[in-house]
């Protein structure tokens, strides 16, 4: 297993591109101590159910937490980061509160109520707002709320974001390793995981996102 692809996603001797899609939620928080969160929970993927934090402190190193060794290889392979950890990663969500942990992290934050945007979102039938060609035809308008939803990423790799729902995140508390993380703030700077960020306002998406790889 050289950690690139989940078995069974490859034909032997095909050249052609595999795709693979992983569903679920993306969460995207930024906290006074200049520390930013991103976690993915999702309950169907190529490797099955999973959930994975990305870390950025205030100082721009970056930390991947991933729950096996064959899920840090694929994301660390498809995003850039200064240090990948594999620990457990537990993710619990009663209602609108969410608890997140993960080795030293431990992180909760709640959602408030869908806004216009996450109307609009839901509004496009899942069959067409998972489709990267979707992603593709509303990606100009998505650069202009400072989001991206397709682009390159490392190893050759192309990915699609296909959201179907956003709630905004109205209060959250972390901490890491020992450090309070301080009050809610907004996603900024942009965290450098890849080739697009969160938006700036704290906030959880319903996504589909589309990996394809060689």
């Amino acid at each position: 297993m050289d950690g690139h692809q989940p078995p069974a996603q490859r034909a032997a001797g095909t050249t052609r591109r595999v795709r693979l899609r992983f569903d679920g939620w993306i969460a995207g928080i930024g906290t006074s101590s200049g520390t930013r969160v991103v976690v993915g929970h999702w309950p169907a993927s190529p490797f099955g159910p999973f959930s994975d934090v990305m870390l950025e402190r205030a100082d721009g190193r970056r930390l991947l937490m991933a729950p096996s060794p064959q899920i840090a290889r694929f994301v660390a392979a498809t995003y850039v980061f200064d240090d990948v950890r594999v620990v457990p990663v537990r993710v619990q969500v009663a209602g609108g509160e969410w608890t997140v942990t993960a080795a030293s992290l431990t992180l909760r934050f709640v959602t408030g109520r869908r806004g216009f945007l996450g109307h609009l979102l839901g509004a496009v039938p899942p069959a067409l707002a998972t489709r990267p060609a979707w992603a593709t035809a509303v990606a100009p308008a998505a650069r202009l709320m400072g989001v991206r939803t397709r682009g390159s990423a490392r190893d050759g790799r192309r990915e699609w974001y296909g959201a179907q729902d956003l709630r905004g995140i109205t209060a959250a508390a972390a901490t890491y390793e020992g450090e309070n993380l301080g009050s809610l703030a907004r996603v900024e700077p942009p965290v450098r995981f890849g080739f697009g960020s969160t938006p700036s306002k704290p906030c959880v998406v319903r996504v589909t996102t589309t990996v394809a790889m060689d």
